[in-house]
């Protein structure tokens, strides 16, 4: 037990859990994305991993997201899952293999949907660990990611599968969108602020 008068700062949480509909969401979001991203070195490859399904309303999350950020066409970071080529059941440990394979001790995100209790629903969750995804709907998938983001957009603990397919699409949309600007904007600052770190060393 530390009883120095001098104030000891608490750890960060391992989890935030934000509604869609708190104005400071973006900047919530960014300020715990660049909390487990000062954790990296400034060369490690940033791989983004968005499992979903564009068949199921729910499920879509994911490929939203990566289609949202493959429109930035941005060298910050490599990324897997959009809605024209998607990563899920089928294909995600074939995808995990490739992306060991192509790089060098890479910092992994996950993204994807899950459901939650009703009051939950609408928020985006980022955590500290790797994704389970499939764990919602009893499937046995291999985990993603260093950390990972998840939208709720559902009740879950009946019918998963029914629940899905008859999310709104509007709240997929409105959570893939938030996900993608503030994922996007975390890394921009990160470069940013590794580089002049660097231009300060020489």
């Amino acid at each position: 037990m530390n009883f120095s008068s001098q104030a000891v700062p608490l750890p960060e949480p391992s989890c935030l859990k934000i509604s869609h509909a708190d104005p400071n969401i973006y900047s919530a979001i960014m300020h715990r994305l660049l909390f487990h991203l000062s954790r990296t070195r400034p060369d490690t490859p940033i791989v983004i991993v968005c499992v979903g399904t564009d068949r199921s309303t729910g499920d879509s999350l994911g490929p939203l997201v990566g289609t949202a950020l493959a429109r930035f066409h941005s060298p910050l970071f490599h990324l897997y899952g959009t809605l024209d080529e998607p990563v899920h059941a089928v294909n995600l440990e074939e995808t995990l293999t490739l992306i060991h394979n192509e790089y060098k001790d890479p910092f992994i995100i996950g993204i994807d949907a899950c459901l939650g209790h009703s009051a939950s629903v609408g928020c985006i969750q980022v955590v500290d660990g790797p994704l389970r995804p499939g764990a919602g709907v009893n499937k046995q998938l291999p985990p993603v990611g260093d950390i990972h983001l998840t939208g709720i957009v559902n009740v879950g603990g009946f019918m998963e599968y029914f629940v899905l397919q008859n999310t709104r699409l509007s709240l997929v949309m409105r959570l893939s969108d938030i996900i993608a600007v503030s994922l996007y904007s975390a890394l921009k600052q990160w470069k940013l602020h590794a580089k002049s770190a660097a231009a300060l060393e020489q």
